[in-house]
Parts: structure tokens; sequence; C-alpha cells
């Protein structure tokens, strides 16, 4: 019921016939809605505590990409795929030659050996049968196990483990360079041979620690053990995933606070909340039905969608105080500001949904995923803001307070007000224009240091500081061969892989490697070659070569280590050792190979690249950079298209969008300022910006747009704006920034990055819609036309 004291106006809002039909559907149906809603979610909360932690490793690289394709088609033929766990045994205290280290080092290649997930006849240590030495005497090719086979921890023994590691050719690689660690080298399958399932790399990761790092370095004080590999950052990252729920509860408790001190009612404050999280509850799971698991980087993705949940929550509770605060009844305030805001808020809802489908462009299953995680979950929005919320909020309506709030701070924040409308007067938004101008050339011209891939050693998903880069440094600074390799593939013809123009091409490109840049070293067929052919001449360097003589060279690569031929001598890899896995010594590596390729391949044999985890990583980068701006540019297209099918203006699109662009500008050029590359872990936060920053300009311009439609001028009309949207635009951006900036504390890095740079893009787009659009409005938007199109309309 409308107070009697309301104008013609104000009751003819109320009246059946300008009732929408998806109003009355809703609101004459309130009981059985809320009813069915409430079955829903039971199930879905069922099956929501249900979801587990997910990962896999070929999930998270681009299986279309050709040197993933490569990698895969020679799976078998390799032993570097790049899923792999190297665990340094170190000695504190003097070398690795003593009877209690080797003991130690014993049974933890044993322990490893039966670990759920190890390939275990690509088992590598001093103690395993497939580490050898090979010497040439008089009598000829002298060979044999490193550890003796009359071992038993006496002096002499331990002094002809000595002579062995020193002719093995491992110092660098199984055994560091200053004999103080040695490694223990576990290939994993990527499914548990046990089971059949995905390997879990969160049990793993755990199992290291518990049955390797923890158990031996109590039991031997004078050992630490370091441990990288894939599987033990992804292992790393699950477990950070722990402290996720404490954010969580970090950000609906200040969202909680927040919301109260904006609306001063308490149905006003918890309906939001409990809404948008049953929006998380719905997505969470629906996904676990799908079949889906949380990756370490679809797990923020609730997160958003709570976040967005919020925005759009705060603008049914704005409408509904400003309708109760006229005298309307709860229903009434609850069916005027769904009215009022459906269509913009499906619009802005919708562009969200079309912004996280274009990661779909990214050949990655990983991003896939939390594309499809994020659409759900803004489907799920759209039901529980515009419908779950309301009927709700029906119920219950705006509190005394709440509505007290309102009518006593009116005045006051008219002022307010007043002065922020001023953003739209002639004198000011030609200064406006002239600052987002310098802005984005200010963007534009840090934006072009902005690199694809990682821009630090280690994995930068974690802390620098964290356990994982801190082995990660042990190994880089104690071992010739570095945890990032990448192999480059030499295919020939059946039996030919040891042909001397073979090998010959193979050390003209280790010999290019060697002088570039980023390159620690490389090892191959054509090096064992060498070796063994100078060995055979009395160990003179002269002879340090490849022979022409295919006999000779044939004898050279008899006894070849494991993983440097295949069983048909149709496959070689070149192995390429790096000091990192930087974006630039990537891009630098490929261009030397794909160079030399181009130019030395032929019938006889072909250089392919690449296997080695900085094979997948440089295939990575390549398909994230070629998706990047199709990305934005599907994300912008789309935004646009749906802003002019619902406003049926050029003008108004770029009035919502052109702010938008430059906050994106903005952000890369911040992420480059800050050392954030565009990866994985961050390429999603572009295209979630745009997505959720949009909402702002959509709000904004359609309440502009009626009040220029009622025929007030545009400063007058900005004004009116701001009172009733505005307020609850510049709200949610700030509560929307201070809830993920808690995340730059997160023992996560790339968390940390998403959570600084969200917190840039939500206070930026709310600022774009709050102070360039209306700059951009005064010189785009004619009212006198659009009150003429809208007289013809009618």
């Amino acid at each position: 019921m409308s107070n009697p004291t309301h104008d013609k106006g104000e009751h003819y809002l109320t009246t059946p016939k300008a009732e929408p039909f998806l109003e009355r559907l809703i609101f004459n149906n309130r009981a059985i809605i809320l009813v069915l809603l409430t079955i829903l979610t039971l199930f879905l909360g069922y099956n929501a505590v249900k979801i587990q932690p997910d990962a896999s490793f070929e999930r998270m690289i681009p299986l279309e990409h050709p040197y993933i394709i490569n990698m895969l088609e020679h799976r078998d033929d390799l032993e570097n795929l790049g899923n792999f766990v190297r665990i340094a045994v170190e000695s504190k205290d003097g070398d690795i030659f003593s009877q209690e280290y080797m003991e130690t080092l014993k049974q933890i290649t044993d322990e490893v050996f039966y670990l759920n997930g190890v390939d275990r006849s690509g088992l590598k240590s001093l103690w395993t049968s497939n580490v050898r030495w090979v010497e040439v005497t008089e009598q000829g090719f002298q060979g044999g196990t490193v550890i003796p086979d009359d071992y038993d921890g006496s002096r002499e023994s331990l002094e002809q483990l000595r002579q062995n590691v020193l002719r093995s050719n491992e110092v660098g690689r199984l055994i560091s360079d200053n004999f103080k660690s040695t490694i223990v080298y576990a290939p994993l399958y990527e499914s548990d041979p046990e089971t059949g399932e995905p390997l879990d790399y969160g049990t793993f990761s755990r199992q290291l620690e518990e049955k390797i790092r923890e158990k031996y370095e109590a039991q031997n004080p004078n050992i630490d053990i370091h441990i990288v590999g894939f599987a033990k950052k992804v292992g790393d990252l699950i477990e950070g995933i722990g402290s996720i729920a404490w954010f969580a509860g970090i950000t609906i408790a200040l969202t909680t606070l927040l919301l109260f001190w904006y609306s001063r009612s308490v149905s006003g404050t918890l309906v939001p909340v409990f809404t948008s999280i049953i929006a998380v509850f719905w997505q969470l799971g629906t996904l676990r039905l799908l079949g889906y698991g949380l990756d370490p980087y679809s797990v923020l993705v609730p997160f958003l969608v709570f976040a967005i949940g919020i925005s759009h929550g705060v603008q049914i509770v704005n409408a509904m105080a400003v309708e109760a605060a006229k005298g309307f009844d709860a229903i009434t305030a609850a069916r005027l500001a769904f009215r009022a805001l459906y269509i913009p808020g499906m619009l802005a809802l919708i562009s969200d949904a079309f912004g996280f489908l274009t990661l779909f462009f990214i050949e990655i299953d990983v991003i896939r995923d939390l594309a499809v995680a994020a659409g759900i979950g803004v489907a799920f929005v759209i039901i529980t803001n515009l419908v779950l919320h309301v009927l709700i909020m029906s119920y219950f309506g705006i509190s005394k307070g709440g509505v007290r709030h309102v009518q006593n701070h009116g005045e006051k924040q008219d002022r307010k007000w007043r002065l922020l409308s001023n953003f739209s007067h002639p004198g000011v938004a030609p200064i406006s224009l002239l600052i987002a101008v310098i802005g984005l050339g200010l963007g534009l011209y840090y934006k072009q240091d902005l690199k694809v891939g990682d821009l630090d050693q280690g994995a930068p998903e974690l802390r620098k500081d964290s356990r994982y880069n801190k082995d990660n440094a042990y190994i880089i600074n104690n071992y010739s061969t570095s945890a990032d390799v990448m192999v480059v593939m030499v295919k020939t013809p059946e039996e030919q892989c040891t042909q001397y123009s073979v090998l010959r091409a193979m050390d003209s490109l280790q010999w290019e490697l060697a002088n570039t840049p980023g390159v620690q070293s490389t090892a191959s067929l054509a090096d064992v070659s060498k070796i063994v052919t100078k060995a055979l001449n009395e160990g003179n360097w002269n002879w340090y070569a490849i022979s022409r003589n295919q006999t000779i060279i044939n004898a050279s690569i008899r006894n070849a280590p494991s993983g440097l031929i295949n069983t048909d001598c149709s496959l070689t890899p070149l192995l390429v050792f790096l000091e990192d896995h930087k974006a630039e010594t990537l891009r630098t590596v490929v261009e030397v190979v794909e160079e030399f390729a181009q130019t030395n391949s032929n019938e006889e044999h072909t250089f392919l690249l690449a296997a080695g985890n900085a094979g997948v990583e440089a295939a990575t980068n390549e398909v994230i950079s070629k998706a990047k701006n199709m990305m934005l540019a599907f994300v912008y297209g789309v935004v646009s298209l749906l802003c002019l099918l619902t406003f049926r203006s050029i003008r108004a699109v770029l009035c919502i969008v052109i702010p938008l662009g430059l906050t994106s500008i903005l952000c890369e050029a911040i992420m480059a300022v800050s050392g954030i590359g565009i990866k994985v872990a961050t390429l999603p936060v572009i295209a979630l910006g745009v997505g959720i920053g949009v909402d702002y300009g959509i709000y904004i311009y359609s309440k502009l747009e009626k009040y220029l439609l009622e025929g007030k001028t545009l400063q007058d009309a900005y004004f009116e704006t701001l009172r009733s949207t505005g307020k609850a635009v510049v709200f949610t951006g700030v509560t929307l920034g201070i809830g993920v900036v808690t995340w730059i504390f997160s023992p996560i890095k790339f968390q940390a990055d998403m959570g600084f740079l969200l917190f840039f893009m939500f206070l930026w787009n709310m600022i774009g819609a709050i102070w360039l659009l209306p700059a951009l409005a005064r010189f785009l938007l004619r009212p006198d036309r659009m009150l003429e199109k809208a007289r013809t309309a009618k």
C-alpha cells in the first residue's frame, strides 16, 4: 500500500499496468518460489561441501599447442616431460662420502620408490642400478653401478664410491658440484597406477613432507632435504588453499560490517550477504555434480561470485531504502526496486558472464574450468539477486533504523552529491577528459614493458621466501643442471638417430645454445659420443669430437645413458638446462632453436620443440600471448553489443566502455611496473575486471538516461543519479576493494597479485563510472534528441 500523500506519478508506479511480466510471475508466487529455492539450496549445498581440491598436470598445459602435441606424441620416448620431483639430500657438515649419509640416502630412495604415483622404472639415485660409471682402460671399456657391488660403508668402499662418482659423469646432475648433496630424481605418472584416478598432488606433496623431509631430517640432524618439481609446487599451492578459508571469513566479516554501516538495517545487511553465500554454494554444488574440483586457480572464483552478489545486492538494498523512506511497505518497495533494477541488473550480470566466458579463447583447460566456474556462479547470482534477494526482502523490508538513516541524512548527503555532480559541468568535464587522456598516455607508455610469463626464478605463484623457492634456489646454486629443462626432440627415420649428420647438427645447436643468455648447460647423445671417443684415444682432447667413422660412433654410444635414445633409434632428446624459466629466457632460447630448426631440419633429421617443464612454460606463454588481445577484443565487443541492444545508442556505449578501457590499460601498466607478468594466474583478472567493472557504468547510465528522458538538464540528471544509485556504486567499489585487498597477505603469491589487481580495478572502475562517465556524457549525449526519440517511440 502506498501513502495517500504520494503524487499521481508515484501512484502510477504501483498500478498493475506498470508491472512487467517477470515481476508479476515472481511476486505473485512468492511462497512457492521460496520453497523451491530452499530445496535447491539444500541439494546443492550438500554437494558443495563435498567438493574436493583438484589439480592435473595436463589440465594446466595448452594441449592444443604444437609443442605439447609433440611432447605427448613422444611421451613414451622421453623421461623429462616436466612432471617429476627432484629431492636434494644435503649433508650440512662434511660431504656425501660418509656411512651415515649414504645409509640415509638409501632409505630415502627406498621410501620414494614406494610412493604412489612414482614411475619406479625411471627413478634415479646413487643407489639405483641405472646410475653407472664408465671408463676406458687398456683392456677396453669398464663400468658398473656407482655404488660398488661390495659396498659395506667402510672407508675403502667409500673411497671406491668417490672414484666411481668422479667417473660417472653425474657431477652437477645427480651429485652437487661441491659433493655436499645428491639428488633423488622421481618421474611421475599422470594417474595413480593403483587406482587409475588422477594423481592427487595434495596428498603426494604431504607424503613428501611427512615421509621424506620431516622423517629423515628428524632421524639424521645432519641432513637437510630440498624438494622441487611441478607436483611439489602444486601441492604447496593446494596447501595454501587452506588459508583461503581465513580470507573468505575476513572478506565476509568486513563486508557485513560495512554493509551495516551503510544501510543501518539488519535485514539490509544480512540478506545480501546470505544470498551471495547461497550463490557460492549453488556454484560449488553444481561444479561437483558436473565432475569439477577446485584447482589452485579456480579456488578464487567463489570470492568473485560473492563479490558480484554483494555488488548487485547493495543496489537492491539501496533502491528499497529509498522507496521505504517514501512510505511504501516492504512488498511494494521490493516490487519497485525490482522494477527499476531488473533490466540493468540482468544486463550487467550477462555482461559479467560473457566476460568470463571469453576465457575459453585460452587453450588451457584450467583457465577454461575457471570460465565455467565463473559463468555458472554469475548465472546463479541472477537468480539469488533478482529473485531470492527481493523475495526475502519483500517479507522483512528495510528496518526502521535504515529508513530513518535515509531520511535523516538526505540533506547532508545531497550536498556531497551536488558537489560530485559538477563532474558533468561544462567547465569541469573538459578537465576530466584531459586528465583521462594523460592517464591513457602514461598507461600506454608503461604497459610497453608488460611481459607474458613468469618474471622471477622458481615458482612465482609462491612467495620468494617460501620453502619451495628456497629449495629451488639451493638446487640452482649447487647443480649444473637446473630444475628448468627444455627438451628439443631430434626425430629421424628408424635406426638413423646416431648418424654422423644427426649428431653433428645436434652438436652445432648445442654450441649455439651454450652462447645463448640464460642457458646453463646442455646434454645430448653428441656429448656422449665425444666423451667416449676421447676416452678411446687415451683421453687426448684432440679427439673430443664426433668421428666421421660410423663404426666409431656406434661404439661410442653403445652404453649411452637411458633417456638419450629411444628403443628404435628414431628419436633422441637434446636437453637444455636453463638458469630460470623467466619469460625473456624462454623466448630467447625458443627463438634460437626455431631459427636453427628452420635452416637445419631435413629428411634425415627434424628438430621439434619442446618437452620438459621449460618447454611447457614456453608453449603456455605463446598461447596466452596470442589469446590476450583476442580475449579483450571479444569481451569489449560483447559488452558493447549488449549495451547497444539495451540503450539503443552508440553514444551510450562509449560512455560506459571508455572508462573500462582506461582501467584495463592502467591495470596492465601497473602490472608492468610491479613486475607482474601475464600468465595463467593473472590473465583472468583482466577479463574479470572488465566483466565486473561494467556493472558500475550500466547502473549509473541507466539512471542518468531515465532522468534525462524526464527533461532534466545533464547536471541535474546526474545529481539525481548520484542520490539514488551513485552512493550504492561508491559503496560497492570501496567495499569490494577492501574485501580483496586483504588477499595481499596470502602465502600464495598469485592470490596476493590477484587481490592487488582486483583492488585497483574495483576502485578505478567505480571512479571511472562516477568521474569520467558524466564528463563523456557532457560531450556525447544530446538530451534534446533523446527526448525527441522517446516521444517518437511513444
